[in-house]
């Protein structure tokens, strides 16, 4: 395709990144929607959205770097105001989640579940700077890994 057929379709490279981006987040937001609406357990509810995460990875890999790098830029225009509106409606479902964990007794009494959040949004989304899909592993290994690593930790319990 010549460069310029894109213009045919597109009026302009905004027009291209919000095509691409809104994609992405309106997949994403269905399938998390799904795993929330499913009234899972705190700690099956984190499974489902890491699980979930890695699967829209391998499906949008190329909008979710573009997301990282251009959504604080992009965000400050009107045409982009739904990737704010996305990241304090994915905040609050990943938090939420979390606090209901330690609420309930599921995480642990300690857990600083804004830290928790963090770490565990950065562990998982990162990934799409190394991620390839058709590798070795597939996203749900990956997401059972990361699970494995986060909920279990990596260190083996006293007398092991």
């Amino acid at each position: 395709m010549l460069a310029g057929s894109l213009y045919y379709h597109f009026d302009s490279k905004e027009s291209m990144l919000d095509e691409i981006l809104s994609t992405f987040l309106d997949e994403l937001w269905a399938r998390y929607d799904a795993v929330l609406a499913a009234a899972l357990g705190p700690r099956e509810t984190i499974e489902a959205l890491v699980t979930e995460s890695f699967r829209e990875i391998d499906r949008h890999r190329a909008a979710v770097a573009i997301y990282q790098k251009e959504s604080k830029h992009l965000r400050t225009q009107p045409r982009f105001g739904y990737l704010a509106d996305s990241q304090q409606k994915f905040e609050k479902a990943w938090l939420g989640t979390l606090e209901r964990g330690v609420a309930e007794h599921v995480f642990r009494a300690d857990l600083d579940v804004r830290l928790t959040y963090r770490f565990v949004r950065d562990t998982v989304w990162v990934a799409a700077s190394w991620y390839r899909p058709g590798g070795q592993h597939s996203p749900e290994e990956i997401a059972r890994q990361y699970l494995s690593m986060v909920l279990e930790g990596i260190a083996l319990c006293a007398g092991h």
